[in-house]
């Protein structure tokens, strides 16, 4: 039999790759599993004869039913997240927040007017992270939550579990807040019906260098109509005759407001009632041709630019002693134009914030 020289070259490092292979599982017959996991856990393949633990990473693929992770067993499994500062990938530095986002579970909460509702609550929890440590333990977080998940809330309940999970984590600030849609009936403006009006509201509990502050957040959304538009239409049918209607569309106020903790309790129902006396066109639930007539008439007794909502919104609220510092961002969603009419409005400096979020506007879009 001819051989070339290539076939002759392959013969011979087949010989050599079997008689490596021999002599590896011969090491590895006499290695323990660490020695053989050290320099590489695939060698264990090599040997049929050994057990499912050496023959790693063949592994099983029926689900373990029976199986039980007692605490010697627990003590056996890798955390990642809480090892040394060797661990820390990218720069050495704080991290001001690190948690959960969106964690649902339902709460009860205290109302004013309807005692107690248990309400689906998204629940974002974060703490501060310094610099040398690799990372926090999310699932302590949700842990700690649920020790207090069946008590009436308020924010001393909120207080307890952020103490928790501060604790836990051996963190320096933390927060905590909850958001949830309330039901409030509504009464229509002239046909007697009523209905519920949902308000998206999140209570906000902060703790940074030592000092804690209660912030209340509430969508309010309700109709603008342009007071210009409204003189041009007037124009148009007092010197032309013209039929012309002003445009309006549905606006949001987003107030946040910093709840003072010397003062009586600041309800959900309080805050609402604040932003619909600042501005007294909100949306309408029920509503029959009469109820119509009078928004109509309603809107043409509250013209409104952008301006003026941030401005009234803020009036309402320097007026009420339990609220400290706020923030007030309207968003007229233009009828008229293809862009929307925004404003911001802060006092004090719980708020001030020189950059904005770029998505900040367009969360205060709500759909039907």
């Amino acid at each position: 039999m001819n051989m070339q020289p290539n076939d002759v070259d392959k013969t011979a490092r087949l010989a050599e790759a079997k008689d490596a292979l021999e002599r590896l599982r011969d090491w590895a017959r006499g290695a323990t599993p660490t020695e053989v996991a050290e320099l590489d856990p695939a060698i264990a393949r090599l040997l049929p004869e050994a057990d499912d633990f050496a023959n790693y990473p063949a592994l099983r693929r029926a689900y373990p039913e029976d199986f039980e992770a007692d605490e010697a067993y627990r003590g056996t499994l890798p955390d990642l997240q809480n090892g040394p500062e060797s661990l820390i990938r990218g720069a050495r530095r704080q991290i001001q927040h690190v948690g959960i986002s969106n964690f649902r579970l339902p709460i009860r909460f205290h109302s004013r007017d309807n005692g107690d509702l248990t309400l689906e609550t998204s629940v974002t929890g974060t703490v501060s992270l310094e610099a040398e440590k690799k990372g926090i333990n999310m699932s302590r977080i949700m842990r700690s939550f649920y020790k207090h998940v069946e008590r009436t809330f308020s924010f001393d309940v909120i207080e307890a579990a952020l103490d928790d999970y501060k604790r836990d984590l051996e963190s320096f600030d933390a927060r905590i807040q909850m958001r949830f849609s309330f039901p409030v009936k509504v009464d229509s403006l002239r046909s007697g019906l009523a209905g519920y009006q949902y308000y998206d509201i999140a209570l906000e509990l902060v703790e940074r260098d030592g000092v804690r502050k209660k912030i209340m957040h509430l969508d309010y959304v309700y109709s603008s109509t342009c007071p210009c538009s409204l003189e041009l239409s007037e124009h148009a049918r007092r010197t032309r005759q013209q039929l012309a209607t002003p445009h309006s569309q549905r606006s949001v106020a987003r107030m946040s407001v910093e709840m003072k903790s010397d003062q009586p309790c600041l309800w959900f129902e309080d805050l609402i009632d604040l932003a619909r006396g600042a501005v007294a066109t909100e949306t309408q639930v029920m509503v029959k041709r009469e109820d119509e007539q009078a928004f109509a008439e309603l809107n043409a007794a509250n013209p409104i630019f952008v301006e003026d909502a941030a401005r009234l919104f803020a009036q309402a609220l320097e007026g009420d002693p339990r609220v400290g510092d706020f923030r007030i961002i309207a968003s007229h969603q233009e009828s008229l134009h293809s862009h929307d009419a925004v404003s911001v409005l802060t006092e004090g400096t719980t708020f001030t914030n020189e950059s904005l979020d770029p998505k900040l506007f367009s969360t205060l879009i709500h759909v039907g």
